[in-house]
């Protein structure tokens, strides 16, 4: 019998949601995850998990039993690493999710440079704007833009990211460049997402503004609606690291400038149980070394 053991399989089946995918996790097979839970339970005399044939529910005491193990977990391994780190680097493998653009724009360069200064360390990077699941999915980071939600993940700020608004030269001399926000109800608009109602935010003159924005082309990537705004389609609003050359090359200029918002959070968002991880928080100090004294910006 090895307790933190137990502790540890039961933390990975609540963390992955499944008695498989824990299994997979931890190099284990899935008929010794269970057989080890059931040994658990037996041994504490409670229920932990209500199983059926489609999901795993925690029962309340089992809720409470993850979130001590979380935190004695969590200590051990801080004390274990606080005194290997003493003569070691870090060392393991992160797998980390980033959004798309982002991590073309920047992690293509950075993270070579990153695996150059830590020889032990190992990254599996998953690209997608979609907001993954770090527990269910069994990832150890993820890089997000903007408000986070409400969650036990906790977050960390990386840089700030500057949006603007922009459209090509061909485009404004058609249709005219907008003075004010209001004036964008008269233009064509690329916005982000597929919501049917998309809606802008100024900064405006003393308080904030927010209009509905339409278009013919709606996109979930910001790469295509920089080309389209290029190619002269309508008025796009995007981080400035996605249309920086763009900018630079005068094939995109920037308009409202006066009403653009406050800057985005990039934040790097984990788990408790990696609080403690050397490869996390290196991946963690090294971005915020190289992104955040140029505000991933033009």
């Amino acid at each position: 019998m090895n307790p933190f053991e137990d502790m540890r399989i039961f933390c990975q089946v609540m963390d992955s949601g499944s008695f498989t995918a824990a299994a997979d996790q931890l190099g284990l097979s899935k008929q010794f995850v269970s057989r080890r839970l059931m040994q658990l339970e037996e041994r504490l005399g409670v229920r932990l998990l209500n199983r059926s044939t489609r999901r795993l529910d925690v029962t309340p005491l089992g809720q409470s039993y993850y979130e001590s193990a979380l935190r004695l977990l969590g200590e051990v391994e801080q004390v274990e690493q606080g005194i290997a780190g003493q003569t070691t680097e870090p060392r393991g493998t992160i797998r980390v999710s980033a959004p798309l653009s982002f991590a073309l724009a920047h992690l293509g360069c950075l993270l070579p440079l990153f695996l150059q200064r830590y020889r032990d360390v190992t990254v599996e990077l998953d690209l997608s704007d979609r907001p993954v699941d770090l527990l269910g999915e069994g990832y150890d980071l993820a890089l997000r833009i903007g408000t986070l939600e409400d969650s036990t993940l906790i977050a960390r700020r990386i840089a700030s990211i500057e949006r603007v608004y922009c459209a090509s030269p061909a485009y404004l001399a058609e249709r005219g460049t907008p003075v004010s926000p209001d004036e964008l109800l008269l233009h064509d608009c690329l916005p982000y997402g597929h919501g049917r109602q998309v809606q802008w935010r100024f900064a405006g003159q003393g308080k904030p503004m927010v209009v509905n924005v339409t278009g013919r082309m709606r996109v979930n990537n910001g790469d295509m609606l920089k080309d389209a705004a290029i190619a002269g389609m309508g008025i796009t609003y995007l981080p400035t690291f996605i249309v920086a050359s763009a900018l630079k090359g005068g094939r995109l200029l920037t308009v409202l400038d006066e009403y653009r918002p406050e800057p985005l959070t990039l934040s790097a968002v984990y788990p408790q149980h990696r609080q403690s991880s050397r490869p996390v928080q290196a991946l963690i100090g090294f971005l915020r070394e190289q992104l955040d004294e140029v505000e991933c910006g033009v």
